[in-house]
């Protein structure tokens, strides 16, 4: 039997830390400052008890789960979140991960009964991964870290990497590596061995969000002031223990990333610290060109810096940016990052940075646009409430119910209809290589429609795009001693969006309803109310910074053959590397193959 956590043997920041428990039993980590105080430690044991623990932990909402403990009030401030794990795990056994709050990927040994015991948070925030060599496990927070163990497997998952190239369904157990698998989020493992050493291994899911309860109905001002209430401390608890100047945010001027600034800075200057440095994906004006459609993007983000007094820092971007994350190994989480985020990640970085916090995830949680509604009340027989929203719309009435009816005759057929519009061809056209493609038996994608609020949300966050971002912006943040902290992804908010009624999130012509009721004295009206989501600011310069570099990717290409060339289609890679195919077509394909190829 072989246990091991291998993080201290990953490079960047921090400190090793190693923890033999017994035989081949050992835990190790690197931990990294990213906050100071309670949360820090990585490693403790009750030798007493038998029990081991390595975790990567930021519990929220201590006070509640020290009361379910019975800690004493004298011991609270001093008690890591890992030492509060370690006391669950002794409460509650297996059952601990219901009662804990937070981001956390851990992993507990007892020793009495010869069982491992591993969680993951509810949303994946904190990555785990682990293979299963002989009837041993090897368990760490990074895949490099569990390939650089005897015994693991370096061959590649041809379905999965056809997944990849073809964009098909994401599998959150699954890597690149068929020998590593991910701990999918809300689940638990646990490994128990005979005195004889054999492993009997078991999954289990402990969060099911879809057996969230429905709120009690309430008013409208009822709803704004609960989520006010819910957001407020889902910020709070992401900036326990930061140490000042340390803290940026996401701003790009839209609801999610304005809001979770302008709380970050509320919270920080009540504890007497300076607000959170403020980092956005538009260049900056003096790199940008001058476009009078580009200005509304900037004014947004001004608008929220003029009110809270914020400093924004924005990233110009370069073809050799984009060269350097492609010649990367894509088949790492963390390589194919968006290239913006790089820019983003290098100025937090040399800005001391050390927590980033993000929107990301809004729109699957309480900030929804309320997809599916319409399609509810279409199917339901609610069609005098249907006509009464058709008047609100902007569009006409034959669009706005195309609009509702085609995705329900097929997912895709709106979409169809729109690249027919744009003189798109209908299908997208990866570079996988046709044989390859063939041969791996790409799966399927899920074929759910968009019928109610509740269930498309279910279905969002059952997709995998969540995690792949999440587990992608932790792997290149940690490299630089960068955590990332998702407010609106937090329990409590998605399972109170979850028992939402449906017409708090559209009414009228407005989606995203309850959010912009419930901030319209917090935010600038200009950002509370805008409609508009096109980005032409950020957009433009990556497409024009990646046509830019097309000529050093040849001649990289040229000269060092890539060796996984088999699975992309390379002759119709090259003609996409040509500057007037690059102009004419969309550069997502292209982009998924070169961040897999290695060259």
């Amino acid at each position: 039997m072989a246990l091991g956590l291998m993080q201290a043997e990953l490079p960047g920041d921090g400190t090793p830390r190693s923890l033999r428990v017994g035989g081949e039993v050992r835990f190790g980590c690197r931990e990294v400052a990213a906050s100071s105080g309670a949360g820090a430690k990585s490693l403790c044991v009750d030798r007493a008890a038998g029990v081991w623990l390595a975790a990567d932990a930021r519990l929220d909402d201590r006070d509640a789960l020290c009361d379910a403990l019975g800690v004493a009030a004298t011991e609270r401030g001093t008690l890591a979140d890992a030492e509060l794990i370690l006391r669950a795990w002794l409460r509650w056994g297996e059952d601990c991960p219901r009662h804990l709050l937070g981001d956390y990927a851990f992993a507990l040994w007892d020793v009495r009964r010869r069982t491992l015991f591993c969680a993951r948070d509810h949303i994946g925030a904190r990555p785990f991964y682990y293979a299963l060599p002989g009837e041993g496990i090897v368990f760490a927070s990074a895949v490099e870290a569990v390939l650089a163990a005897p015994g693991v497997s370096q061959a590649l998952d041809e379905g999965v990497v056809a997944s990849h190239l073809a964009r098909g369904p994401i599998d959150d157990s699954r890597t690149f590596f068929a020998a590593v698998r991910k701990l999918p989020p809300g689940h638990a493992l646990c490994a128990e061995w005979t005195p004889q050493g054999s492993r009997r291994t078991r999954i289990a899911r402990y969060w099911r969000p879809e057996q969230t309860p429905l709120a009690v109905p309430a008013s409208d001002d009822a709803y704004a002031e609960q989520l006010r209430h819910l957001y407020a401390q889902a910020v709070r608890d992401r900036l326990r223990g930061c140490e000042a100047g340390t803290v940026g945010a996401h701003l790009s001027g839209g609801l999610d990333s304005s809001s979770i600034a302008v709380y970050a800075a509320r919270e920080l200057r009540r504890q007497g610290q300076p607000p959170p440095l403020a980092f956005d994906w538009l260049p900056a004006l003096e790199d940008a060109p001058p476009k009078p459609e580009h200005a509304r993007e900037y004014a947004l983000v001004d608008a929220v810096c003029a009110q809270e007094g914020l400093q924004v820092v924005h990233g110009a971007l370069s073809a050799a940016d984009v060269v350097d994350v492609l010649r990367r190994d894509g088949a790492l989480p963390g390589v194919h990052i968006h290239v913006n985020e790089e820019i983003v990640q290098r100025h937090a970085a040399a800005r001391g940075v050390r927590v980033l916090l993000s929107g990301w995830g809004g729109d699957e949680c309480v900030s929804s646009n309320g997809l599916g509604h319409w399609q509810h009340l279409l199917l339901s027989g609610r069609w005098r409430q249907l006509a009464a929203e058709c008047r609100d719309q902007e569009d006409a009435a034959v669009r706005f119910l195309a609009r509702i009816a085609l995705p329900l005759v097929h997912p895709r057929l709106l979409v169809t209809l729109m690249r027919l519009r744009d003189g798109l061809p209908v299908r997208r056209r990866w570079l996988i290589d046709p044989a390859f493609a063939r041969r791996a038996k790409l799966p399927a994608a899920s074929a759910w429609r968009a019928i109610g609020v509740r269930r498309t949300a279910l279905g969002l966050l059952e997709a995998g795009h969540l995690v792949d971002r999440i587990e992608g912006w932790a792997a290149s943040g940690a490299r630089r001693g960068i955590e990332y902290r998702y407010p609106l992804l937090d329990r409590r908010l998605l399972e109170f969006a979850l028992g939402l009624p449906p017409e708090q999130f559209r009414r009228g012509r407005w989606g995203r309803w309850l959010f912009r009721h419930a901030h319209t004295r917090m935010l600038p009206a200009e950002v509370c109310w805008n409609r508009i989501k096109s980005d032409p600011a950020r957009s433009e310069p990556l497409r024009d910074a990646i046509g830019e570099a097309l000529p050093a990717i040849r001649q990289r290409l040229a000269a060092h053959p890539p060796t996984r060339a088999s699975y992309v289609d390379m002759r119709r890679l090259r003609e996409h590397l040509g500057a007037e195919r690059f102009r004419s077509q969309p550069e997502g394909p292209l982009m998924r193959a070169l961040w897999f190829l290695d060259f």
